[in-house]
């Protein structure tokens, strides 16, 4: 197969290697909090020149070395553990923890626990409610009075004993799950 380059093909090269180069135009830096932040846009102006770790055109900000010091007479030489400490210093410290998401987290949770509490009251009262309309009518049903119901047809029906068995047994669950 014979490649042949046209114009058309050395213009869409062009384009598609305009277009990768863009695409590696990244920024790095440290932000607020401690954490690394990547983006396509430079950072904000109160981002200090030291927290900025990469930018685009290759052009990485190395970070400032540590001058080595010569031990003076009389001084302690300069050991790895006496410089570990001056090292953690330059550092930046990295807490893991975003105040603002914290607090939101918090405010969540508190809301949370408001509404199912609130829940938790309506479904009380319901139940207590529950329990003193089943005693009134259990008492009703146990007085041995006659009681009439409406059929749906709208018409008066007389409680039967079988009819006041069962209306009894249900009275008697309800009271049992909710007047606890």
């Amino acid at each position: 197969m014979h490649l042949k380059i046209t114009p058309k093909h050395l213009l869409l090269l062009l384009a598609g290697w305009t277009f990768a180069l863009s695409a590696a135009a990244q920024w790095q830096w440290i932000g607020k909090d401690g954490r690394k932040v990547f983006s396509d846009r430079p950072p904000p102006a109160d981002i200090q020149d030291k927290d900025i770790l990469k930018q685009p055109g290759g052009r990485g900000r190395a970070k400032a070395p540590v001058a080595a010091t010569e031990p003076t007479e009389g001084a302690a030489p300069v050991t790895a553990a006496t410089a570990a400490p001056a090292a953690k210093a330059n550092t930046p410290k990295i807490s893991g923890k975003d105040a603002e998401l914290e607090a939101k987290k918090k405010k969540l949770e508190e809301e949370e626990a408001a509404k199912k509490k609130v829940d938790e009251e309506k479904v009380a009262k319901a139940r207590a409610d529950n329990c003193e309309r089943a005693k009134k009518a259990m008492v009703t049903i146990q007085s041995g009075a006659r009681i009439s119901t409406t059929n749906t047809k709208g018409e008066r029906e007389i409680m039967d004993d079988n009819a006041r068995a069962a209306e009894n047994k249900r009275l008697q669950a309800i009271m049992d799950s909710d007047c606890k």
